[in-house]
């Protein structure tokens, strides 16, 4: 049985999950804040999951639902609590989830700079797609 458990994000938790994301390493974004974060909430309460232990929180994954594809962001272990299995579990949850809401293709979005995050999404079976380019613009340009 693990030690920790896996439930939806609640807003009380956001500024948590921002210092997850923080000290796991990952890149920040401009949606890194907390106002982004409780929007993402409010509209989709099953987005954001969460790997707790008894410490606190030790893991964390969006899975976003846009009413035709499943997109995986932002997966974060704490350092300390890495190659335990709390990544693959909350994906697989995630992906479950995202199941039942109708997805039949999965994405997940990975910095092509992190190679450990490269091997483990190869790793938890999924391919780079090739012969497709992400564009992206700040929505308040």
């Amino acid at each position: 049985m693990p030690a920790w458990t896996i439930r939806n994000a609640l807003e009380e938790d956001v500024q948590n999950v921002l210092r997850l994301w923080a000290g796991a390493g990952g890149t920040p974004s401009v949606s890194d804040t907390p106002e982004a974060l409780a929007l993402l909430l409010s509209r989709d309460p099953q987005s954001v999951l969460l790997a707790e232990s008894r410490d606190g929180l030790v893991g964390a994954l969006i899975a976003a639902w846009d009413g035709w594809r499943g997109s995986f962001y932002r997966l974060a272990v704490d350092p300390g609590s890495r190659r335990l299995g709390i990544a693959t579990a909350l994906v697989r949850e995630g992906e479950q989830r995202l199941r039942e809401r109708g997805a039949v293709r999965l994405t997940a979005i990975v910095s092509d700079e992190d190679p450990a995050a490269l091997g483990f999404w190869e790793a938890a079976g999924y391919a780079r797609q090739r012969h497709r380019a992400r564009f992206v613009r700040s929505a308040r340009d």
